[in-house]
């Protein structure tokens, strides 16, 4: 009967899309342990939470559901359905496409639905989607799904690293599938195309250096970071963009989307921004954070028009966005920067601001591209 249930729920993924899906066991997960202990004691996974938060549970399913006998892994391809951003322009800004739009909902109801099959033959099942109860990326790859590409991002033949990854943990025990043999081989592409260095070996990355890692991180983005920051404002494709599994399907995506006026953004009440980009994860829900990264990027790739929506933020009453705000106008270069900045020093009682303000180079810290 597991046989023909899992013949059911391949049917039904293909027919909702699904690029890749297979079957594990509910064994822990210690060779991902392991390397994310590691990761944590030599500093690589930064202030990392979601999995990091509890490194045991998210390795081990039976921790949450102790009746799972299998994990049933499914890729869900958002490329080419999200497009790609418009060519580079002063003022706009750029989300990765996993975030153009809320593409885990589609997932979502994809798993439902496979849930739903379970269920109606009597087995409990549960979905994870984007959640820290499962290293899904760990049962993509035990269950032949994908295979671990040198950007430790999971490549799924067909769809590259294109793919949001989502489970099915169910008390049926179910065939389970055959890791994949195939690996990047002699490819790496992906190293050198980190505008940051963060792939710092094949499979390995450290965080603190990571653009994705920082757009959502708390507080202050260190100077090193943000010219490297460049037009984005969420997230940073680099490393796929570069990987040739996923270039045939890169090709197709030739809607613009993904790309944002960063003065408009700027612009927004804290309601209307959040609700814009309520699919973001943004640090304890905090508007000042998103604000933050525009106002980087806009100091990028603004130009001199983006000098009156700068100085405006110089007087903003979030001594966060002052200080970013301090940086982006030094960056910008425009005639009448210094002439602020000077004001703003005479003025500024935050020590944390003035030490933006009197901080004339911005150069990049070694190890840094």
């Amino acid at each position: 009967m597991t046989a023909e249930l899992l013949e059911r729920l391949e049917a039904e993924a293909r027919s909702l899309g699904v690029v890749g899906m297979g079957v594990t066991g509910p064994e822990p997960f210690d060779e991902v342990r392991r390397t994310m202990d590691r990761r944590a004691a030599t500093g690589e996974s930064a202030d990392l939470g979601f999995t990091y938060k509890d490194r045991s549970r998210a390795t081990t399913i039976l921790e949450s559901y102790p009746s799972a006998r299998s994990i049933v892994s499914v890729a869900w391809p958002y490329v080419p359905a999200a497009g790609s951003p418009a060519r580079p322009a002063p003022g706009m800004g750029r989300v990765a496409r996993f975030a153009e739009r809320n593409h885990y909902e589609s997932l979502r109801r994809v798993l439902d639905r496979l849930v739903a099959t379970v269920e109606s033959e009597g087995h409990a099942a549960w979905q994870l989607a984007d959640d820290d109860r499962l290293v899904d990326r760990a049962a993509a790859v035990r269950a032949g799904v994908g295979w671990w590409g040198k950007s430790t991002m999971v490549l799924v033949p067909g769809a590259g690293p294109w793919v949001l990854l989502g489970s099915v943990v169910t008390d049926a025990a179910l065939p389970r599938s055959e890791p994949t043999r195939r690996d990047c081989g002699t490819c790496a592409a992906c190293l050198p195309a980190c505008p940051t260095g963060a792939l710092v070996a094949p499979g390995q990355i450290d965080a603190r250096k990571c653009i994705a890692y920082w757009a959502q991180a708390p507080g202050v983005i260190p100077r090193r970071m943000r010219a490297l920051m460049g037009d984005r404002l969420y997230g940073c494709d680099e490393c796929l963009t570069a990987c040739p599994p996923g270039h045939p399907v890169l090709g197709r995506a030739t809607d613009v989307r993904g790309t944002v006026d960063l003065a408009e953004v700027l612009g927004l009440d804290d309601t209307t921004l959040m609700r814009r980009f309520s699919h973001f994860y943004v640090p304890r829900r905090e508007a000042r954070h998103l604000r933050r990264n525009a106002i980087i990027a806009l100091g990028n790739v603004g130009g001199r028009s983006a000098f009156g929506v700068l100085a405006g933020y110089l007087g903003h009453p979030d001594w966060l966005l002052r200080a970013h705000a301090a940086w982006a106008l030094q960056a910008l270069d425009h005639p009448r920067s210094e002439e602020v900045l000077s004001e703003a020093r005479r003025s500024e009682e935050d020590p944390r601001v003035l030490a933006e303000l009197e901080h004339e180079q911005y150069g990049i810290e070694p190890g840094l591209r």
